[in-house]
């Protein structure tokens, strides 16, 4: 078994836990390599269910390792927190579970009210952010003015460079925003509190999994939201603040030599987006509401509905290549199984021509969807295990994505139990042609 990235192809929210958590029974590591706790991946086993922001989707499988990477917005109290919920329910975790990895950034306790202040200066022209912090730890770690997770056994040093922050901070809290400035007290607190908590995980994660690689161990990577979020590649600016392909995979978890021959690209049955920005295929009205309440389309950290749309291939093609996937899983196709006719976006009417390719991020606005219909199936499939016993406008439907975005469908998700699934290409469970960064 090779190591694999999994990674979302749309706009985030595809329903990437509940696949690491399936995959990992046949992996070693699960490393989280980018983003914080805006992310929401929702994972429902024999345990219960779990909406995990920051702990890695990995972290329910016994024996397997899970990381977080030096790409990672490390946020030490919802971290806390999440670890405390988890482990209410009966979830072990140790230092031997979960290693943070000791060059990741910690998101400070001023980022997510600076996060909160801008979108409310920004009005009617916000991003849609999750107010999690996200922009200005980013911003804040590429100008290098954010703290080390392995300052942590430096205590000295460590309050020396906070407080020298917190003196930087507060200038733009108080004079641009009229917040109200941090205090030594605060940040004593917050200390104490949250970050000596998370200390005993915090170790050289890189050097575990360079490790962990030489000793044969297979490796799972989990990305956070999707291409088209992608700080470089996504709707820019409507995009998350960090890089959410796979190629960061090997520089964000801390083994920029990790070798990835297996891309797994996570689709939606149908489009979802949170947040703001275009959406070419998105639906509206009763006929959206019924998609959003069918698939229970709220967000899994903010609890915002979801924008819900047709599937979209122009989106979904470009997404695959954006991520180098060698094969894709489609998440919720059950969702689908009450519509008559189900519409996909198979291409774009932009400045009265028909394309296929998705344009630059500003002609997006003036982009409209092209519908095409399928035939529905009618009928229940969450207790479908085999590919042969799909009905046949659901195989039809597999069948024609596969076409449309040319990349070959592996699983196919038909609930969110961890069993719910359909392998397609057997093969493919254990093997995909090789590819490297």
């Amino acid at each position: 078994m090779s190591n694999c990235a999994i990674v979302g192809i749309n706009w985030g929210d595809e329903g990437k836990g509940r696949m690491v958590d399936l995959l990992t029974e046949d992996y070693d590591v699960v490393v989280r390599y980018q983003g914080g706790g805006n992310a929401g991946h929702t994972v429902i086993n024999d345990k219960g269910k779990f909406a995990l922001h920051l702990l890695p989707s990995g972290i329910f499988r016994d024996g397997v390792v899970n990381v977080l990477g030096n790409g990672v917005a490390l946020d030490p109290e919802n971290l806390w927190e999440e670890i405390k919920q988890v482990t209410e329910k009966g979830v072990r975790i140790t230092p031997d579970h979960l290693k943070i990895s000791d060059r990741a950034s910690l998101l400070l306790p001023w980022h997510r009210e600076m996060d909160t202040l801008e979108e409310e200066r920004l009005g009617d022209k916000k991003y849609g952010s999750t107010k999690q912090g996200i922009a200005p730890f980013y911003s804040d770690k590429h100008q290098k003015k954010t703290v080390l997770a392995g300052e942590l056994f430096y205590p000295e040093e460590l309050r020396t460079h906070l407080y020298d922050l917190m003196e930087w901070k507060n200038l733009t809290l108080t004079r641009i925003y009229g917040a109200k400035p941090y205090t030594r007290q605060m940040l004593n607190k917050w200390i104490f509190d949250y970050c000596e908590k998370i200390k005993p995980f915090v170790c050289d994660a890189g050097a575990f999994l360079k490790n962990a690689s030489r000793s044969g161990k297979k490796i799972l990577f989990e990305a956070q939201l999707g291409s088209l979020r992608d700080l470089d590649y996504g709707i820019y600016p409507y995009t998350t603040s960090s890089n959410t392909t796979a190629a960061y995979a090997p520089i964000g978890s801390g083994f920029p030599g990790a070798k990835i021959e297996r891309v797994l690209g996570i689709v939606k049955a149908y489009s979802t987006c949170v947040g703001e920005g275009p959406f070419v295929s998105e639906l509206f009205g009763e006929e959206a509401e019924r998609l959003r309440e069918a698939g229970g389309e709220y967000g899994a950290k903010t609890g915002r509905p979801r924008r819900v749309g047709a599937l979209d291939t122009v989106a979904t093609s470009y997404g695959i290549e954006v991520q180098a996937a060698t094969e894709i899983a489609i998440t919720k196709l059950d969702v689908l199984s009450s519509m008559e006719k189900i519409p996909v976006c198979t291409s774009y009417l932009l400045d009265g021509n028909i394309i296929t390719s998705f344009p630059f991020p500003s002609a997006l606005k003036k982009a409209t969807p092209v519908i095409e219909y399928f035939n529905g199936w009618m009928c229940d499939i969450s207790k479908v295990r085999e590919w042969e016993q799909l009905p046949k406008a659901a195989q039809e439907y597999i069948t024609f994505i596969e076409q449309a975005v040319g990349c070959p469908v592996t699983y196919i998700s038909v609930g969110p139990e961890r069993n719910s699934i359909i392998i397609k290409n057997k093969e493919n469970k254990i093997y995909a042609e090789p590819i490297s960064f």
